[in-house]
């Protein structure tokens, strides 16, 4: 079962994309919140953190260019509504 995805077990998931951009918005509320400090640690972090939020904002374009295959080759999707998953196993 997923926890957080949508799925047969789980017809009230999420998207992955929409994780990923609520997760990307948050990083950046945080970031706002360091953006002064100048300290070297501070900064550290506002480097990693800059750093995932490229990898973020990568995973998000995959994946919608999943959904949009996906949507293209088989249709909306119908898990939410009880509907067989549009690849792999049921």
């Amino acid at each position: 079962m997923t926890h957080f995805l949508v799925s047969e077990e789980n017809p009230g998931g999420r998207k992955l994309e929409d994780i990923l951009v609520e997760l990307r918005a948050d990083i950046l509320t945080r970031c706002t919140k360091i953006s002064g400090d100048l300290r070297p640690e501070a900064l550290e972090v506002m480097a990693n953190n800059m750093a995932i939020l490229q990898h973020i904002s990568d995973a998000i374009e995959l994946a919608m260019d999943s959904t949009a295959l996906l949507d293209r080759a088989f249709g909306p999707s119908q898990t939410m509504k009880g509907g067989p998953p549009r690849i792999g196993e049921s």
